[in-house]
């Protein structure tokens, strides 16, 4: 059974628009084996997603698994979805049924119901972008989505240690989808440093404060960040569980880095009126 999900573009028009972010961005880090980027509306964040997109290497990636957050259902751990096929206006993409039903046998997963899948655009928002980014390659690789839930420390780590096995397979790619800091009265979130000048720029210190923690590849401290600053960066949870996967593999000897290669906001907060999502894309690479 095929879930079909609607889209505001056309095939050509998307296409179009894809094909000009991603000429106008230099691939310095590829081939990336995980990437994390943002999922919202595509005039708001498409230009910053490309800065990742444009890292995956088409003729090495076989498998690309895509972690969203849950925005919709409360979730404790992680969920897969119920169907085959997820339809894009560029091509449909398959889902990888032998890895599910691997991942299925852990016991660690709950199926996501079909309306689920439909309302939450986590993961939906990287489809397009994917499609484009193996568009050479379309009928050789399947795609692993699944929906992070509000975990735990300790379940970050178990997840983190499940995937890690994945994430040392090179012809696998992560898409870590995540937005960053939603600042303002209707995300109930106002953290102002005033040190730090106007609104918005109290926003970019604190998301790049975040980034940088990332970028060290520790997941202690990117918890602890979180504790500290309760910075609403909606992918906190699979971003705590890639860097919990990069740490069990960073104990068996793998060499990594990540990098962030842009950071944007959909408008410039300054006044208590004001709110803003700020976006983030990076790629990690294995030396």
């Amino acid at each position: 059974m095929a879930s079909v999900f609607p889209c505001l573009f056309v095939g050509p028009q998307l296409n179009a628009q894809l094909e000009g972010w991603l000429s106008q961005v230099q691939s310095t880090k590829r081939p990336a084996r995980a990437i994390i980027a943002p999922h919202a509306g595509y005039t708001y964040c498409g230009s910053c997603a490309a800065h990742a997109y444009k890292q995956v290497d088409p003729n090495i990636t076989r498998k690309i698994f895509i972690l969203g957050p849950s925005h919709h259902v409360p979730l404790s751990r992680c969920a897969l979805s119920s169907v085959d096929i997820y339809r894009t206006p560029l091509y449909d993409l398959r889902i990888d049924q032998k890895i599910y039903g691997e991942l299925w046998k852990t016991g660690m997963f709950e199926r996501m119901s079909l309306q689920t899948d439909e309302d939450e655009h986590s993961i939906e928002m990287h489809l397009p972008y994917t499609a484009k980014a193996m568009e050479s390659h379309k009928d050789e690789f399947t795609i692993i989505p699944v929906l992070v839930g509000a975990l735990s420390e300790s379940k970050e780590q178990e997840f983190g240690k499940l995937f890690s096995k994945y994430l040392a397979d090179p012809s696998n790619l992560f898409v870590v989808s995540s937005d960053f800091c939603h600042w303002g009265q209707r995300f109930r979130y106002s953290y102002y440093d005033e040190s730090q000048g106007e609104i918005y720029r109290s926003i970019e210190h604190l998301d790049k404060m975040g980034m940088s923690i990332i970028e060290q590849l520790d997941p202690v401290s990117f918890s602890n960040y979180l504790k500290k600053y309760h910075n609403t960066i909606c992918g906190r949870h699979p971003i705590g569980v890639l860097l919990n996967a990069i740490n069990e593999l960073q104990k068996n000897g793998m060499n990594m880095s990540f990098s962030f290669l842009n950071y944007a906001q959909s408008s410039q907060c300054r006044n208590w009126q004001d709110s803003s999502v700020s976006y983030a894309a990076g790629a990690l690479m294995v030396h």
